[in-house]
């Protein structure tokens, strides 16, 4: 608990037999952390078996593969069901430290922010800990082109380790979003378009052999993608398109005070 909240960490899960353990006792020694919510997406190797002999851990199994973004969309349902105030996604595979946790849930506890990001540009340490040359490239373009089209100053739109407040969670509809790699920033595109305040916290990178990634194409299938949820989020502020995404009450649902 956090001021009287519930802390609960969700992670998407796809093979991920041999980090999750390590994954999980980590979150678990912040001293922050009430819940773990595992949801499996058809892995082929043992992540349910050892999931399920981790303590403080609902283990959800999906029965076909959802994909990347159906996965989070069931982890963050299951969170709101079951109770959570705080909720802070981290990937299994252990690329993102569990050690931001506390940091994380102080600025979404204490009210400061809605949605906390841990970056991995902040600090320009990205290359020196092991981020690919044309990763970093592709992230830096994407992110400057995002900024623009949306209007934010943000480091980074890319990374998998964030953190929400419950409020932001139940304002966001999250189905017309995409159930691939490209729902990491629908989201987020969706929270800037709401009008909630974005946090950033440094974080290190890691990058080994059994961190999960993206192949080239869906790299470049992933990059267009950000580019068109930009171009759509700068095109339906402007009133010249009604996208599915960007609701014109979006606003107005993170505030309820402001309902006509």
């Amino acid at each position: 608990m956090f001021n009287d909240k519930k802390v609960v960490v969700v992670m998407p899960a796809y093979n991920a037999e041999l980090t999750i353990e390590k994954t999980h006792a980590e979150c678990m020694a912040q001293g922050v952390v009430d819940q773990v919510i595992v949801v499996d997406d058809c892995s082929k190797d043992a992540t349910v078996s050892v999931a399920q002999g981790l303590k403080d851990t609902l283990v959800h199994k999906h029965e076909t593969n959802k994909g990347y973004g159906g996965n989070q969309k069931t982890c963050y349902r299951l969170a709101l069901e079951h109770g959570a105030d705080i909720v802070i996604m981290v990937h299994p595979d252990y690329q993102y430290t569990p050690k931001l946790i506390p940091a994380m849930v102080t600025l979404i506890g204490n009210e400061l922010y809605d949605c906390v990001l841990a970056s991995r540009i902040l600090g320009g340490y990205a290359l020196r800990g092991g981020m690919p040359l044309y990763k970093y490239v592709a992230n830096r373009v994407l992110t400057f082109a995002e900024n623009v089209l949306v209007g934010a100053k943000l480091s980074e739109y890319h990374t998998g380790y964030r953190a929400f407040s419950r409020h932001l969670l139940e304002t966001l509809d999250l189905s017309p979003t995409s159930d691939d790699f490209v729902f990491d920033n629908q989201m987020l595109a969706q929270i800037i378009y709401a009008g909630f305040e974005v946090g950033e916290v440094s974080c290190p990178t890691r990058y080994e052999p059994d961190s999960s990634s993206i192949n080239f194409k869906r790299s470049c299938i992933y990059g267009l993608g950000c580019l068109r949820t930009g171009l759509d989020f700068r095109l339906c502020k402007l009133g010249f398109k009604e996208h599915s995404l960007f609701p014109p009450d979006l606003k107005k649902r993170k505030n309820p005070s402001c309902r006509a």
